[in-house]
């Protein structure tokens, strides 16, 4: 009975220094490419790209692409003329746009020079497609199919030309200028008769997209209409590629991502954390903080301003971080409800009264909340303090539930001006927002106190 193997670092490294590469091929064919690539990138490089050469060549293609671009990078300057061109052939043309942008010119040359020259020129038309843009992410490797054929003579073309396909489950139908008619599924063609026309069985409501259309969208539409494959068409309706749900997965992700660092105030970086360096990382996160503490700077100045009214009693002082935190979180709670809503096209402009009454309405209700336990609370522990009177503890009370009501019109409102005027929701989030608001509640605080204490 033969020993069980765990794929693993340390029971491959067994194998390796025991030479024994063919049950190292075995246990790699048995796995699936993206845990080859996982377990490939725990090694040193060097034993990394001798182990990658036991990989038969189309499993070999496939763990490639599932590799980041500093492993890729390290084997194709390793690899001979000829291994690159076994490699490369193997990978669809997508990801090969994918591999070349991430490289350095050196590297994109051999890339190119491995391939022939009409992939060669589908790479560069694809690479001359804005990198925001569907035709950045999709791949014409499709299999195209015409009105009159049969369902015997389609099947006969997807068994002729589908090895080369990225996917050949969703076929469309296309007339001699390559003008988009229809679509039909492998179910489809399974479950007709072989003498039936494709046009009797094809599809004409299609969902598509343009060329140019954001690769966000794009994403969504996936999300919507619960597609596996969207075409992608010129402005004359033409067929030109596809986009394969695995790409608007990466596309989500991605997305997913930048809209996570953006609400962190952090500059994207297309790196893996562990392959960012510490000055890349330093250089991604600091625009942003040089940009908050600037603005805090209101903050600090509205306390000097009110710097004598402050002097009257140390609760005064000591309730500011409470206020400046409730009234941000409030706002952060706001935004980030907001921005999920817009990304799912939940909200638009036009509704932004819609959502500023609700918000208006759920602030109260959290304002008034907060407020009352604020009062409870103060009573009881600072109740008994002659210095801390009951006026006192309701200009606080007040000043955290006007805090509250301005944090949440204040946390919904700006991403949706952000978007209508351009700019990406999730810039306006939680830090920004929060600066925002703080400056805001110490003025409505302060002017509380000022005109209720009738402390100046």
């Amino acid at each position: 009975m033969e020993e069980i193997i765990t794929p693993d670092v340390e029971n491959i490294t067994e194998l390796f220094e025991a030479k024994k590469y063919a049950r190292i091929r075995e246990i790699f064919v048995e796995m699936n490419p993206v845990d080859i690539a996982a377990l490939l990138s725990d090694f040193p490089k060097e034993r990394a790209a001798i182990l990658f050469r036991l990989l038969p060549k189309e499993l070999a293609a496939e763990t490639f692409v599932e590799m980041d671009s500093e492993r890729q990078e390290h084997f194709i300057k390793s690899f001979s003329d000829s291994e690159l061109k076994d490699i490369m052939d193997e990978i669809y043309l997508d990801d090969t746009v994918d591999i070349v942008e991430e490289m350095p010119a050196n590297v994109v040359k051999r890339i190119l020079s491995s391939t022939d020259a009409t992939t060669r020129a589908m790479i560069n038309k694809i690479l001359q497609y804005p990198d925001d843009s569907a035709g950045s992410i999709m791949t014409i490797e499709y299999v195209s199919l015409r009105k009159n054929m049969t369902v015997a003579d389609a099947l006969t073309r997807i068994r002729r030309t589908g090895v080369d396909k990225e996917t050949i489950y969703t076929c469309y139908v296309t007339d001699y200028n390559k003008k988009l008619l229809g679509m039909v599924t492998a179910k489809d063609l399974l479950l007709s008769e072989e003498d039936t026309e494709i046009v009797d069985i094809m599809e004409t409501n299609l969902v598509y997209a343009h060329t140019h259309t954001d690769k966000e969208e794009v994403s969504q539409m996936f999300s919507k209409y619960d597609l596996l494959a969207l075409p992608v068409v010129d402005d004359e309706e033409r067929l030109v590629g596809i986009v394969t749900v695995d790409d608007a997965l990466d596309v989500m992700e991605e997305e997913a991502t930048e809209d996570i660092e953006k609400m962190a105030a952090i500059v994207h970086v297309d790196k893996p954390y562990l392959s960012t360096s510490v000055f890349e990382t330093y250089k991604s996160r600091i625009p942003w903080l040089l940009l908050l503490m600037i603005s805090a700077t209101f903050t600090s100045m509205i306390i000097t301003r009110f710097e004598d009214a402050l002097s009257v009693s140390i609760i005064l002082s000591a309730s500011i971080p409470m206020l400046m935190d409730t009234g941000g979180n409030c706002g952060g709670q706001a935004s980030v409800t907001i921005i999920r809503a817009l990304s799912l096209d939940d909200v638009e402009f036009k509704d932004l009264f819609k959502v500023i009454w609700k918000e208006f309405r759920v602030s109260l209700l959290c304002g008034a909340s907060l407020a009352v336990v604020n009062f409870g609370k103060m009573m009881i522990l600072n109740g008994r303090d002659p210095d801390v009177t009951i006026i006192m503890i309701i200009v606080i009370s007040l000043a955290l539930f006007c805090s509250v009501v301005i944090a949440k019109l204040i946390g919904c409102m700006l991403p949706m001006v952000a978007q209508k005027i351009g700019f990406d929701p999730a810039v306006m989030s939680s830090p920004f927002i929060t600066t925002i608001v703080d400056a805001l509640t110490l003025l409505i605080y302060f002017n509380l106190a000022v005109l209720i204490l009738h402390i100046a």
